[in-house]
């Protein structure tokens, strides 16, 4: 009798929950940035782009995503921090001291970093499933891993272009591999593409039904 109540008393939480348009919830947006771990192939001014995409992504109130790397993930998540927002990071190490002494990389300008234990391809996997949408910056081999991933699921892609190495040539990968053109926005300036890649974030969560759902 007790169970039956208490059943009784969830549901009837549950119903008026869903009558009041005060319990409806938005997640924030996860923007993952995918860019160069070594910098000397990308072009002059990419520190600078790569930190202020990280200031535009943090000012938005969204969250930056990184592979906890050097380079223009690690940029990007200074300029985030600095601007006063959230950065989490996806570690292809097992450990912190793995992390730290086997692969080298850097733990600061973060608030969280998970220990994948995948090593680069496997982080790669995680990194782009667990974003809303990526932004290439610069790049090198890892960094087009990233984006076929993210292009094969059908996410909200966007390309910084003038940075050098593979952010300069996706756009003719695109085009060259007879796949269409993806969700794919492309962008000298970081503000810009920021917005334009919120936008088609807005676009696909109205198009599925999942933007403000009612719990």
């Amino acid at each position: 009798m007790q169970a039956k109540t208490k059943r009784t008393t969830k549901k009837k939480e549950v119903e008026e929950m869903t009558k009041s348009a005060s319990y409806s919830y938005h997640l924030k947006y996860k923007i993952c940035v995918s860019g160069a771990a070594e910098t000397g192939h990308c072009t002059d001014g990419t520190f600078e782009k790569s930190q202020q995409i990280g200031r535009e992504i943090a000012k938005r109130g969204l969250i930056l995503v990184t592979g906890a790397t050097t380079g223009t993930p690690y940029w990007a998540a200074k300029g985030a921090k600095e601007a006063g927002g959230m950065v989490i990071g996806l570690s292809p190490a097992a450990s912190k001291l793995a992390h730290l002494k086997s692969y080298r990389l850097p733990v600061d300008y973060h608030d969280l970093i998970i220990y994948t234990g995948f090593d680069y391809a496997g982080r790669n996997l995680l990194l782009t499933r667990s974003s809303d949408a990526i932004i290439t910056i610069c790049g090198r081999i890892g960094t087009l891993n990233e984006f076929t991933i993210g292009f094969e699921d059908q996410k909200p892609m966007g390309v910084l272009e003038g940075t050098g190495g593979t952010a300069d040539r996706v756009r003719e990968i695109v085009e060259q591999s007879h796949r269409g053109p993806g969700k794919v926005v492309y962008s000298h300036d970081p503000a810009d593409l920021v917005e334009q890649v919120i936008a088609m974030i807005e676009s696909e969560e109205k198009k599925n039904g999942t933007k403000g759902r009612i719990l």
